[in-house]
C-alpha cells in the first residue's frame, strides 16, 4: 500500500481532459449522497447531545444481546461423518452387545440412504463387553439434499427406538479437542465414593428430565453385578483347608491362567486352565467346585463359602486427588455448550451440598478457556490500538474519540447475529477482534481531517462538519470493499464453510452499523472532546 500502490498509480493512471462514462454515471449520485449527508449532519449537529444517547443505547445492547446470544465453542461443520457410541448395562456379554450393534447397523442402512461407508465395532479399548461404537460416513454434501445436522438428527430417533442400550450421536467437531468425547461433561468431586454413591443417581435423573439435554450417561457406575465370596475360616481349618488353598481353586477355575504352549502340526498352542464356559455362566456353579485338603480330600466348596451378589462400579475415578465422577450429555437440538453448562450448574446448585465441588473436562473445559482468552485478546488489541493511536496522534484525547467507534461495532455485530440466529463462538469473536482495526479507520480519518482543517482557521464544529463530510467517499468505499470482500463467508460459499458464517455476519453487521453511526456520532463526539487549539498531528 505504501510503496506498489503509489509506483502504479504513477505508470497507469493518467491525466485526462474528459472524464469516462462511468464517471459521469456515477459522479450525481455522489454528489446528491454528499449533499443529503451534508444536511443530515448538519442537523444532527444541532442536537448533538444525542450520540451521547446513542452510545448508551449501544453499550446496554451490548449487554442485553450478549445475554441472548448463544455461545459454543465451534459451529458444527458439514463433515460427512457421524459416530453413535452404545453402550449396554454393565455385565452384558459381548455376543448381546454385537447382536445389538449388527442390529443397529441393519436399522442405519436401511433407514439412511446418505451412508457413503460404515464401520462397526463391538468392544475394544477401555470400552469393555458392553460397549461399542458405529462410525458412519456420508456422501459428499454437494450430491445430497439433508445436511449432516438433519441426517444425524434422525439417527437419534432411530437409536432412540432401539431400547437396548444407550446410544449418543456424535458429530465431528469443527475444532478437535485433545479431550474428544461428548459436548458436556461435568465432573463432581467429594471427599469419599459413599457421599458419590449417593448423590450421583439423583444427579443424572435430574440431567435426564432437563429438556437441554438429548442423552445423559455417567463413568462412575454402580451396577456392575459381581459375587462376594466369604471364607468360612474356622471350619476351613478343621477340614485342613486355607483360604490360599480355595483362593487359588477360583483362581484357576475362572481366570484363564496361561499355563504354557505346546506345538501341533508345527503350530504353536495356548495351554489354559479353566472349567468349560457351560460350567461357568451361573452364580451356583461356583457351589460345584471342589478344593483338596492337606490329607489328599477333595471337599465340595459349597460347604466352606457364602456367596453374596451385590453391585459395585467397575472402575473408580479420580480429579485433582478427589475422588470424582462425570457426567456427560448431548445436546438437544438447538442447544449449545454454554446452556448445558448452565443447565449443569443449576442441577448441582439443588443437588449438591457444600462438601462437593465441580469442575469441566472434554470440550466444556475448551470452551470456558477459550472464551476467558479471547476476552483477554479483545482487550489487549483495545489497548494496543489506542496506544499506537495516542503515539501517532501525540494526544490521549484524539484516540479516545476514535475509540468511540468500537462499541457501536460491537453492538452491531451481536445484533446481527442474534438477527441471524448464529451462535457466539470463536470464530464470531475473531470477528469482533476484527471489527476494532476496521472501525477505528473510519474515526481516524474524519478526526485527523479535521485537526487539519481545525488548524487552518476553522472552528471546532464546522471543522469536523467538513472533514465528515470529504471523507465519506473513502469510508464508505473503504467500508463497502469490505463488505463485499466477507460476504463469501457469510453466505457460506466453500466446503466446511459453515462454521464461519457467524464470523462473516459479524464482520459485515458490525461494519454496517458502526459506517452508518459514526458518520454522525464522531463529529458530535469530536466537537466536545477535541483540544480547541489549532494544531495538526504527526499522521498528516
Amino acid at each position: 500500500a505504501l510503496t506498489l500502490t503509489p509506483m502504479l498509480s504513477s505508470k497507469i493512471l493518467k491525466q485526462k481532459e474528459k472524464h469516462s462514462w462511468f464517471y459521469n454515471f456515477s459522479e450525481p449520485y455522489f454528489k446528491s449522497l454528499e449533499k443529503l449527508y451534508k444536511n443530515s449532519l448538519d442537523s444532527f449537529m444541532k442536537k448533538r447531545w444525542i450520540a451521547f444517547l446513542i452510545m448508551f443505547i449501544s453499550i446496554i445492547g451490548i449487554y442485553i444481546i450478549s445475554s441472548n446470544v448463544q455461545s459454543e465453542l465451534a459451529p458444527i461443520e458439514d463433515r460427512g461423518e457421524i459416530r453413535i457410541d452404545c453402550k449396554m448395562p454393565e455385565g452384558t456379554s459381548y455376543e448381546a452387545m454385537d447382536k445389538y450393534i449388527m442390529n443397529a447397523v441393519n436399522v442405519l442402512q436401511d433407514s439412511i440412504k446418505e451412508i457413503d461407508a460404515l464401520i462397526s465395532l463391538t468392544g475394544g479399548g477401555n470400552r469393555g463387553s458392553n460397549g461399542g461404537f458405529i462410525r458412519l460416513t456420508l456422501t459428499d454434501a454437494n450430491t445430497r439434499v439433508r445436511s449432516q445436522q438433519e441426517i444425524a438428527e434422525e439417527i437419534t430417533q432411530l437409536m432412540n427406538g432401539l431400547n437396548d442400550a444407550k446410544t449418543f450421536v456424535i458429530q465431528s467437531q469443527s475444532i478437535s479437542t485433545r479431550r474428544g468425547g461428548l459436548p458436556v461433561s461435568y465432573v463432581i468431586q467429594a471427599a469419599n465414593f459413599e457421599k458419590l454413591h449417593e448423590v450421583v443417581p439423583k444427579f443424572l435423573e435430574a440431567a435426564q428430565d432437563d429438556p437441554t439435554f438429548g442423552n445423559v450417561d455417567v463413568n462412575l457406575k454402580f451396577s456392575k453385578p459381581e459375587i462376594v465370596v466369604e471364607i468360612n475360616r474356622t471350619k476351613a481349618r478343621q477340614l485342613g483347608i486355607s483360604a490360599l488353598d480355595i483362593a487359588q481353586t477360583l483362581q484357576l477355575a475362572y481366570s484363564g491362567q496361561r499355563f504354557g504352549y505346546f506345538v501341533m502340526n508345527g503350530k504353536q498352542y495356548q495351554v489354559i486352565g479353566q472349567v468349560y464356559k457351560e460350567d461357568r455362566n451361573m452364580p451356583i456353579n461356583l457351589a460345584s467346585l471342589y478344593v483338596r485338603n492337606n490329607r489328599n480330600e477333595l471337599i465340595q466348596i459349597d460347604n466352606l463359602i457364602t456367596m453374596k451378589e451385590r453391585s459395585s462400579p467397575p472402575e473408580l475415578y479420580r480429579y485433582n486427588r478427589y475422588v470424582s465422577a462425570t457426567v456427560s450429555a448431548s445436546l438437544a437440538p438447538g442447544k449449545t455448550i454454554e446452556d448445558g453448562i448452565n443447565a449443569m450448574d443449576k442441577i448441582a446448585d439443588k443437588v449438591l451440598d457444600d462438601s462437593f465441588s465441580t469442575s469441566l473436562e472434554g470440550a466444556s473445559k475448551d470452551f470456558v478457556e477459550s472464551s476467558s482468552s479471547l476476552l483477554f485478546t479483545f482487550a489487549l488489541a483495545l489497548i494496543l490500538i489506542y496506544l499506537i493511536l495516542s503515539a501517532q496522534f501525540e494526544s490521549f484525547r484524539d484516540p479516545f474519540i476514535i475509540m468511540f467507534t468500537v462499541p457501536m461495532a460491537i453492538a452491531g455485530a451481536l445484533f446481527s447475529l442474534w438477527y441471524f440466529n448464529q451462535t457466539l463462538n470463536i470464530f464470531s469473536q475473531i470477528g469482533q477482534i476484527m471489527l476494532i482495526g476496521l472501525v477505528t479507520k473510519n474515526g481516524i480519518l474524519i478526526v485527523e481531517f479535521a485537526n487539519q482543517k481545525k488548524a487552518q482557521g476553522l472552528k471546532v464544529v464546522d471543522a469536523v462538519k467538513e472533514a465528515a463530510r470529504l471523507r465519506l467517499r473513502p469510508i464508505l468505499m473503504t467500508s463497502l470493499s469490505t463488505i463485499l470482500g466477507t460476504l463469501p463467508i457469510a453466505l457460506a460459499l466453500g466446503a466446511g464453510s459453515e462454521a464461519r458464517v457467524s464470523m462473516g455476519i459479524a464482520i459485515i453487521g458490525g461494519l454496517i452499523f458502526a459506517t452508518v453511526l459514526t458518520l454522525f456520532v464522531i463529529p458530535a463526539i469530536y466537537s466536545y472532546f477535541s483540544d480547541k487549539k489549532k494544531e495538526v498531528s504527526n499522521i498528516a
